[in-house]
């Protein structure tokens, strides 16, 4: 591969683009419903309600195992071919569990869960795979307009839940079933991607800043900041609303619904983040993110009515949209081409590793802090906090440093 084919191109970048939405829209409509009914399935599989979310991390858990590997793998193979073995590894856990599920094991359909994760992980370098061909004008936008094909999945995904739950005499079997589907299909829009390999690098090129380095640089440092508590949070909330929407006595429709509008805020505004990234910058739109998120715990503790879940998972979603997609373009731009294995498999191990820890605290909040589900949900969203705090703090550092330094 010559060096001329890494130059940006912005027609080959909007190409890729739509194949991208178009992953996003199917093979990502698979992570709002395991997200839905994980919490709902473990409940009944697990022999401790406290793990009723374990599902869940475990997903997590595998996309943070997978996100060096990965990352180090596309850059040696390509996107696609990295693509192409996240949809399996995403077929391969929806067989493993709903096999478990069929059995009734709760450590089988953690396997399967695990599995799910390595899909996850690859789903996250669609936002990197956007900015590849993409100048450093239009990358911004190429990153938005790919988050931005989570509002179909953000459709389908909750409503297929719907269809699928209880369509078989085992709850929930139908949805797994409908996830190996998803990934099948979704997996031949890759054929059309078209992002050069990196070169093979010659003794002589330059080796770039070790992950010590890279991570001392201060935009570098804040975008990790912001995007771990950006994606943890959301996580933290999101694991727990089917329970608390079901706990307070709402149906399992009722949660289905309210986490289908929240995804639906997740992804819609990026049709406009990377405008408003382009018109005010990246620091101030990070920033509106980070006080959104605090405005949604602020609404989420004051009641369990349904209408107070539905604003809530509105804010929350879109908090992270401002926050994730302002630190991914901020890291974006933050790096060198040849650091790109490096520093996006790091990015993502840490901001998985954080979004781990959230999934796993948000059970133990939720069933065991004081004996009620209103209780639980209010442990939730009082545990976001102190890590808005931190990352507030970090955005507030960065933007008093000179510019020159910065």
């Amino acid at each position: 591969m010559t060096d001329a084919a890494m130059i940006p191109d912005d027609a080959r970048a909007r190409r890729n683009v739509v194949v991208l939405v178009l992953a996003q829209a199917i093979l990502g409509a698979q992570l709002p419903m395991i997200f839905v009914i994980g919490g709902l399935a473990g409940q009944t599989l697990a022999s401790n309600v406290c793990f009723a979310t374990l599902p869940i991390t475990m997903i997590i858990v595998g996309s943070m195992m997978a996100a060096t590997p990965m990352s180090s793998f596309m850059q040696k193979y390509g996107r696609k071919a990295g693509f192409f073995v996240g949809a399996l590894c995403g077929a391969l856990g929806g067989a493993i569990g709903a096999y478990g599920l069929m059995l009734a094991s709760f450590p089988i359909f953690l396997v399967g869960s695990f599995l799910t994760g390595i899909y996850m992980s690859a789903h996250g370098f669609y936002r990197f795979a956007a900015a590849d061909t993409a100048s450093d004008g239009f990358r911004p936008k190429a990153i938005s307009y790919v988050m931005a094909g989570g509002l179909l999945s953000a459709i389908i995904g909750p409503q297929l839940v719907k269809v699928t739950s209880q369509v078989m005499v085992v709850p929930f079997l139908g949805t797994y079933i409908a996830v190996i589907g998803l990934n099948l299909i979704g997996s031949l829009v890759f054929f059309f991607l078209n992002i050069p390999k990196p070169p093979k690098p010659q003794a002589d090129d330059p080796r770039g800043r070790s992950r010590l380095e890279l991570l001392k640089t201060p935009r570098i440092a804040v975008a990790v900041i912001c995007a771990m508590v950006s994606y943890a949070l959301m996580n933290l909330v999101m694991t727990s609303t089917p329970l608390a929407v079901v706990g307070c006595g709402f149906t399992e429709g009722n949660a289905a619904d309210v986490v289908s509008l929240h995804v639906l805020a997740m992804y819609v505004p990026s049709f406009f983040t990377g405008h408003l990234i382009a018109r005010f910058g990246v620091e101030k739109i990070m920033g509106a993110g980070l006080v959104i998120l605090a405005a949604a715990g602020a609404v989420a503790l004051q009641g369990v009515e349904l209408e107070n879940f539905f604003i809530a998972l509105i804010l929350l979603g879109l908090g992270w949209n401002f926050g994730f997609i302002g630190a991914t373009s901020m890291l974006a731009a933050s790096h060198a081409p040849h650091e790109r294995g490096r520093m996006q498999g790091l990015n993502d191990l840490l901001v998985f590793g954080g979004v781990t820890m959230a999934s796993l605290a948000s059970g133990g909040l939720m069933n065991c802090s004081g004996g009620s589900a209103e209780a639980g949900w209010s442990a939730v969203n009082i545990a976001m906090a102190p890590f808005l705090g931190l990352a507030g703090a970090a955005l507030i550092w960065l933007l008093m440093r000179p510019r020159e330094t910065a």
